[in-house]
């Protein structure tokens, strides 16, 4: 919650339910909170007219920066003088005014924050608060959920299919469809109640439960496609109207099939009044959905009755039915028929479904599947009017399975029933069975079923629109922006455009054809229920609280399996396709639609994944076979960076550049100066900027800001705390400070200093780049060669830097040179020898140099230097001296040691020069074999103890001096490659 504003006209106060007086107030800035105060009892008469007068108040919620500030700052002086005297409140401690804003506010008002529709960050929730409050009716479980479920489910299909069903796969297959197709269904409900009670729900039924499970990326491909199978049930509906209606007036027909079956004409609807009717319905309907959802709600009873009346027709006449009577070919209740038709007799039909030895439709149980599994779907009714039910944690459950055990035991009994009383010839060849024997006429089941059908067309063709616009108004997907619509209003374009599917299905005309399709988009829709409720089952995060107890991970999974299983016995070719177009949308969301966190399950097993990985790695070191460079990276040590640059950008090139393809994590990190209290939006902004940066470059890793005194503090804090177990960081890589002695930076030596100490005594690695600005990217391919000055023992860190250098495609050309920095009088050719054994043995091709050198004797060299490297080296003996000098004067002077950084160091001056001397030797030789070379590594000296800062900071910049590109590298007190296998 943040700061509000609050608009009240008329009474200023209104009368909670507990017998309260509350009254907004507004402070100086602006922040709406709530005086309470005791309610006398005898003033409740003279206040009860007041809410009727109050306007509507607006609550704007705004930033939690502020909402932050509020809570810190508590009741102000000025808000107390402002609005008077007040109830001194005893929670002031907890700042009791805020929290009534945040929590008390929604609570005593009835009212529900509105929550954001897309899960981006950062957006507006308005929430309207009013007195006296005009609520909707509530539904309770039995009109909210049982009845719209038990309404969807029993639809066209046990109307004009189930006898034929029964006729065509047997009594015992029959009973097998159903059971199998019920407790699919049985499932999908247990998982549906244990999601749906986990929390509040919203529009878009099971794309929401899905996608909130989930994840955007599959919630959008799934529930698309449980929009097509919608949107294509509705040409379901209106095509089994249509039927219904032809065979109740046949004259209404323009064109007319004969068909002769076992010597017998039956007349059947053409196909082509079934598109012409199916069209001219649909059109009529889409008119009736534009006028609004007001207007279906209203009408929807006028459905439901016919639905009950029908299916008691139906039994009564199966009760009264007799030998040939209504119609030839029923027996009545007769053991010797329930005998012929307990086996199965599936044979070739043709388009209508009349049984045909020519007919180009065969019929099997997998066929017999998808035809019958639409009449069994509908469980999500009740899901979907969730806004709309008293207690949804109660109806939803209780109603959705109970209307799952209903309808299927009334299939079950109904297919013991029609195959009792009729001849299985009946059964094949009256597709209308149903009506034939109702009583008193089958004229009430005509109606009932065109006024059924019709409303679930209806319901189909409202509630689909609605579906893809939900899908649209979380704005993952651009390329649906088109269906967007505000809150409240009508989904007109997406109606149109189901209106558009639904008629070119019609168009098909068949709808032995059209089932198949919907029961794939529908079983790929309930199986992602069960595996959403498998995830978050199996997960049990702290959140997974459901108040349905009766859910366990392994019926979800059952659940979602056997949907799968009926999905490839119906066809594995539309198995295949939908899977298919389910993925595509998958592909495409992930590759075009926008990034969301929805608290989705995936991320939760991630998590959870990532914490068991980590305790399976525990404490000991990682083998050199499984070593990985997980660098921390420096980002502005030195200097200052332009206020919109968090790190330097050739940075994130580098960091790239020490990871094989990619794998591996690397932490971006930076200091800021100062107290964390008052830095820290300032922190939370430079890490939002510092991520920024890290996503445009590519490069995988996070951002971490640390607030500190000074930066030698934070980077002590950092080297000690930094990661997880062995996700630790073992690689320091920062910038060389080329700056310090151009802007005159007195302090970076020391800082320096202590940055590499802390790093040997973490036992981190360090790698200083020089030369910064000239690294390549990704596009700038380099030649010649990789140098590797490989001075001491260090793990084979340098080896494994340059072969993982030759891994990316700036450097892939380059060879390797090893040069050996070795004594003069040292045997150069055995030295040479065991280290090409030893790269041989590392799997590693470079070329060995070996280089002899004197430690300190000048005399004895027998080449000059560098005449760039005598300058540098005699005006660094220079600086020296006078550092030294001034040190010597102020010890003189205050009587103390010798101090530097305000700490006593020793200074061997014989010591200073050899040193001095070495790193001009280094620097000569390296500008004399890699002036060149592409990259130069070269080993890091440790910084001497108790040596002045300065001196050091003097020995690297000679080491350095001259060459463009310099990895200055140190390992650590391991290793990281290895000989074995």
């Amino acid at each position: 919650m943040d700061n509000a504003d609050v608009e009240a006209g008329g009474d200023d106060e209104f009368q909670g339910r507990r017998g309260r007086k509350y009254r907004p107030v507004v402070d100086d800035d602006d922040r709406a909170v709530l005086e309470m105060s005791s309610m006398d009892p005898s003033s409740s008469s003279s206040s009860s007219s007041h809410p009727a007068q109050s306007s509507l108040k607006k609550i704007k919620v705004s930033s939690e920066e502020n909402l932050a500030s509020n809570i810190n700052e508590g009741p102000s002086a000025s808000h107390m003088q402002s609005n008077g005297p007040q109830t001194e409140s005893k929670l002031e401690l907890f700042g009791f005014d805020s929290l009534v804003n945040i929590l008390g506010l929604k609570s005593m008002t009835d009212e529900q924050a509105a929550v954001p529709s897309s899960p981006r960050d950062g957006e507006t929730i308005a929430i309207t608060q009013g007195i006296p409050k005009i609520t909707a009716i509530k539904s309770g479980t039995l009109m909210g959920v049982f009845v719209p479920c038990l309404q969807n489910i029993l639809g066209i299909i046990y109307y004009i299919r189930f006898s034929w069903i029964v006729g065509m796969a047997g009594i015992a297959d029959s009973l097998l469809l159903v059971t199998l197709c019920g407790t699919c269904t049985f499932l999908t409900g247990i998982s549906l109640s244990a999601i749906a009670t986990n929390g509040a729900m919203k529009g878009g039924g099971p794309y929401y439960l899905i996608g909130r499970a989930l994840g955007p990326e599959v919630g959008v491909s799934i529930g698309l496609c449980f929009f097509l199978g919608n949107a294509v049930a509705g040409s379901l509906y209106v095509l089994g109207a249509v039927e219904t209606f032809l065979k109740a007036v046949p004259g209404a027909g323009f064109f007319t099939v004969t068909t002769t079956v076992n010597g017998m004409k039956v007349q059947s609807a053409s196909l082509h009044d079934l598109q012409i009717y199916g069209i001219i319905v649909t059109i009529l309907l889409c008119f009736i959905v534009f006028g609004g959802v007001k207007i279906i709600n209203k009408v929807a009873p006028a459905f439901l009755i016919p639905v009950l009346l029908s299916m008691l027709c139906i039994y009564i006449g199966i009760a009264r039915a007799k030998k040939n009577d209504p119609a030839e070919g029923l027996t009545g209740f007769s053991l010797d028929t329930f005998k012929d038709n307990w086996n199965s007799q599936y044979q070739k039909t043709n388009d209508a479904g009349i049984p045909d030895p020519d007919g180009k439709v065969p019929w099997d149980f997998n066929a017999m599947v998808g035809l019958f599994f639409p009449a069994v779907t509908g469980i999500m009714a009740g899901s979907n009017r969730s806004a709309s039910l008293k207690d949804t944690q109660r109806s939803i459950p209780i109603g959705t399975l109970a209307a799952t055990l209903t309808t299927t035991f009334m299939y079950l009994i109904s297919v013991l029933l029609f195959g009792a009383i009729a001849t299985r010839h009946l059964l094949l060849t009256d597709r209308l069975l149903s009506a034939t024997i109702s009583w008193p006429y089958p004229a009430f089941i005509y109606v009932g079923i065109i006024l059924s059908t019709l409303g679930a067309a209806l319901q189909s063709l409202t509630g689909a629109p609605r579906l893809l616009a939900a899908i649209a108004n979380d704005d993952i997907l651009p390329v649906l922006n088109y269906f967007k619509v505000a809150d409240g209003s009508e989904p007109h374009f997406a109606t149109l455009f189901t209106a558009f599917l639904c008629i070119a299905c019609v168009i098909i005309g068949n709808l032995d054809l059209i089932t198949p399709t919907i029961t794939m988009f529908f079983l790929l829709c309930y199986a992602g229920v069960n595996l959403s409720c498998f995830l978050l089952d199996l997960l049990d995060a702290p959140s997974w609280r459901p108040r349905w107890k009766f859910h366990h991970w392994s019926l979800s999974l059952l659940g979602a399996t056997l949907c799968i299983v009926i999905m490839f016995l119906i066809s594995w070719a539309f198995t295949v396709v939908s899977l298919a177009l389910a993925s595509l949308i998958y592909y495409y969301v992930s590759i075009k639609g926008k990034a969301g966190d929805w608290g989705d399950g995936f991320k939760s097993a991630y998590f959870q994944l990532a914490l068991r990985s980590l305790r399976s790695l525990g404490a000991n070191q990682v083998h050199p076979k499984n070593w990985y460079p997980i660098p921390l990276i420096f980002c502005r040590p030195w200097g200052k960076l332009p206020e919109n640059v968090p790190c330097h950008p050739k940075l994130a090139d580098f960091a790239n550049c020490m990871k094989k393809k990619g794998r591996g994590m690397s932490i971006f990190v930076s200091i800021l100066d100062g107290d964390y209290p008052e830095c820290v939006e300032d922190a939370k902004a430079a890490c939002k900027q510092l991520d920024d940066y890290i996503e445009y470059k590519h490069c995988e890793g996070v951002a971490e800001i640390v607030v500190a005194p000074s930066m030698s503090e934070g980077f002590r804090g950092i080297v000690q705390t930094m990661g997880l177990g062995n996700l630790k960081p073992n690689i320091v890589v920062m910038r060389y400070p080329e700056i310090w002695r151009r802007e005159n930076l007195t302090e970076i030596p020391n800082t320096f200093v202590e940055i590499i100490n802390d790093c040997i005594v973490a036992n981190k690695a360090v790698v200083i780049v020089k030369g910064l600005d000239e690294w390549p990217n990704e596009f700038q391919r380099q030649y010649g060669t990789i140098d590797l000055y490989w001075i001491v023992r260090d793990g084979g860190l340098m080896l494994l830097l340059s072969q993982l250098l030759l891994t990316k495609e700036s450097f892939e050309s380059c060879k390797i040179q090893v040069f050996c920095i070795a004594e003069e009088d040292t045997d150069a050719e055995g030295l040479k020898a065991d280290v090409k054994k030893f790269l041989y043995d590392l799997r590693m091709h470079a070329e060995v140099i070996v280089v002899t050198m004197k430690s300190w004797d000048m005399l004895a060299d027998n080449g000059a230097p560098q005449d760039e490297s005598v300058e540098a080296y005699n005006a660094a003996q220079k600086r020296i001296a006078d550092y030294l000098a001034e040190m010597k004067s102020t010890s003189k002077k205050h009587g103390t040691p010798l101090m530097a950084d305000g700490k006593q160091v020793i200074v061997n001056e014989q010591q200073v020069e050899k040193f001095l001397y070495t790193t001009l030797k280094l620097n000569s030789t390296i500008l004399r074999y890699s002036r060149m070379a592409a990259v130069v590594l070269v080993s890091l000296p440790p910084p001497p103890v108790n040596h002045p800062a300065y001196f050091y900071m003097e020995y690297m910049d000679l080491l350095v001096e001259n060459v463009p590109r310099l990895l200055i590298v140190r390992g650590y007190r391991r290793d990281v490659v290895t000989l074995f296998t």
